[in-house]
């Protein structure tokens, strides 16, 4: 038998060594989406220039989710399908990454799509901004079809933006890339969290860490259609109430962060408490009316 010609080898080593060291590692966290999932599949394999293995985890699906990833697998050995009963996104996207090899880590929700050139350009971008460890890209919005604009209040920015998160996520899951060592600084995300997971982390790291934004639309964002969570969780402010009373007991904010975060509480349990005595619902007031007044004794107590 002959020998491998040299050529071949080394594709074949370099392919093995891609693999076992994958540039960045791609989480998808999915939950009974099949219809859509694909089209998210293959926006991350349209990605050129860089390696990856993209980590698909299932939480607790039903539908035709794991045969249709299974049909892929075959195609594509940089995908990794993990299986969960229904925890919720946090804890998916927990397990991705406790699973994940590269040092780089990006999501996309399972309803969006990357643009070809999304990887390559946030690993160029780290390259010219070392010292960023985390780094979004601009987004285009699909509403029931049509193309919108977002409003001003979801306008991003880049550089320290604690303030700019405090009111609502303007960090989106699908447009980041990070460096797996802020988790180990911050932890993962919050698995007690329903929803607005994804603001609580950012809200841990934009008070620590800059984030770099790349003014060019990498991520295709859909919205409108009737399983998307914002449409699905009641009052999405009361999860960034409790998220911002984590941030004011960690101890990590300045003077100027514990001030901000006193004002935007404040507003949102005011909006809360609202929302709740027009529904009568008697069991949130009660909440929300002492969560009011402990953030007053809180804040007398800080010296604000």
């Amino acid at each position: 038998m002959g020998l491998v010609p040299p050529s071949v080898e080394k594709t074949a080593q370099r392919y093995l060594i891609h693999m076992a060291f994958p540039s960045v590692s791609v989480i998808i966290p999915t939950y009974n989406r099949a219809h859509v999932l694909r089209r998210a599949i293959n926006s991350v394999f349209t990605q050129e220039g860089s390696s990856f293995e993209l980590i698909i985890v299932d939480d607790g699906s039903t539908d035709e989710t794991a045969a249709m990833i299974d049909r892929l697998s075959k195609q594509h050995s940089e995908i990794k399908y993990l299986h969960q009963p229904n925890k919720g996104p946090a804890a998916a996207r927990n397990l991705g990454i406790q699973n994940s090899r590269a040092k780089l880590i990006s999501f996309l929700d399972s309803d969006d799509e990357w643009k070809s050139g999304k990887i390559d350009a946030q690993i160029r971008f780290f390259k010219k901004n070392p010292d960023c460890l985390i780094c979004q890209t601009e987004e285009i919005w699909i509403r029931n079809g049509k193309r919108v604009n977002p409003m001003k209040k979801h306008q991003k920015f880049g550089g320290w933006i604690y303030e700019k998160c405090l009111s609502l996520c303007v960090i989106s899951p699908s447009a980041v890339m990070m460096h797996r060592t802020i988790f180990d600084e911050t932890g993962l995300f919050d698995e007690s969290f329903p929803a607005c997971e994804d603001y609580d982390l950012w809200l841990r790291i934009s008070a620590k860490y800059q984030v770099g934004l790349i003014d060019e639309a990498f991520v295709i964002k859909y919205g409108g259609h009737e399983d998307q969570l914002s449409r699905t969780i009641d009052t999405l402010d009361r999860y960034r109430v409790y998220a911002m009373m984590k941030m004011l007991q960690s101890g990590i904010l300045t003077q100027a962060h514990v001030e901000l975060t006193f004002a935007e509480l404040r507003r949102k349990c005011q909006i809360v408490l609202e929302g709740a005595k027009k529904r009568g619902n008697a069991e949130r007031i009660k909440e929300f009316e002492k969560i009011i007044i402990e953030s007053g004794i809180i804040k007398n107590t800080a010296g604000v």
